[in-house]
């Protein structure tokens, strides 16, 4: 049974210390490929070559919500230079993010707009960042879209039903994380059993949103198959069945071989 992480922090200072030592230890747990994620310039370049050096993974690149306000001329420019680079199978994380609001939404939105423009010139999957944003980025995913379909996921999915058909409508895949292993996870498990498995993808998010049972501790890729163990149980579905359908969409969207 063989899985892909599609939204890894890989870069992230947590695995300062044991980088490589993680990245075996997601082989070793049948994840066959990993994308990660940058989420400012300096990670994005990072993500790169991290993928550049290690067979089955990909990079990610862009501008985190949180940090929209830093996405100036040099910024683009440089995005757009590494959004060539053979190793870049998506841009993002993008999006938008209303919970924190460390950047003000103006600049979100226009980030946001950005990315997406990005991603259709290179021809490439966006990874979208969604938190109590939704109507906003179902607005820009539509205007951006203008009667096409979107190639793209929506990162550790957590909207209502309503909005899983608007999204699924658009042609966007549904990523899920930790936070459908959790005790009180009532509306994941409603997304879990409703998205078709042919638009599911699965994730950890690492170093954050660690699923059970490993929980207050870093997560890692190879979490991934407690995931997949937790979607196959809500949809009452063969775990190595979840595990080949998410594994192909994951391929088909990020055109991983």
């Amino acid at each position: 049974m063989t899985l892909v992480d599609t939204h890894a922090h890989l870069t992230a200072a947590e695995f300062d210390d044991d980088q490589e030592a993680v990245i075996e230890r997601a082989r070793q747990a049948g994840v066959e490929r990993i994308v990660v994620v940058g989420f400012d310039l300096p990670t994005s370049r990072q993500a790169v070559a991290l993928a550049e050096q290690h067979r089955g993974l990909g990079a990610a690149i862009g501008i985190h919500p949180n940090d929209a306000q830093h996405l100036g001329a040099e910024e683009k420019t440089a995005l757009a230079k590494l959004a060539a680079n053979p190793a870049v199978v998506a841009i993002g994380e993008t999006g938008l993010d209303f919970y924190r609001q460390r950047a003000p939404r103006e600049k979100q939105l226009e980030a946001f707009r950005w990315h997406l423009d990005l991603a259709s010139e290179r021809g490439l999957p966006v990874i979208v960042h969604d938190r109590d944003a939704h109507d906003d980025t179902l607005s820009a995913l539509k205007e951006h879209a203008a009667g096409r379909r979107i190639r793209g996921v929506m990162h550790c999915f957590s909207g209502s039903e309503a909005f899983l058909e608007e999204v699924l409508a658009l042609g966007m895949y549904i990523s899920l994380g930790g936070p459908l292993t959790y005790p009180n996870a009532r509306g994941p498990v409603e997304i879990a059993r409703r998205v078709p498995l042919e638009a599911l993808l699965l994730e950890t998010d690492c170093p954050w949103l660690t699923p059970a049972p490993h929980r207050g501790k870093r997560n890692e890729p190879a979490y991934v198959q407690l995931v997949a163990r937790r979607v196959a149980e809500v949809r009452g579905q063969p775990e190595a069945e979840v595990a080949a359908a998410t594994s192909a969409n994951a391929r088909a969207l990020f055109r991983m071989a």
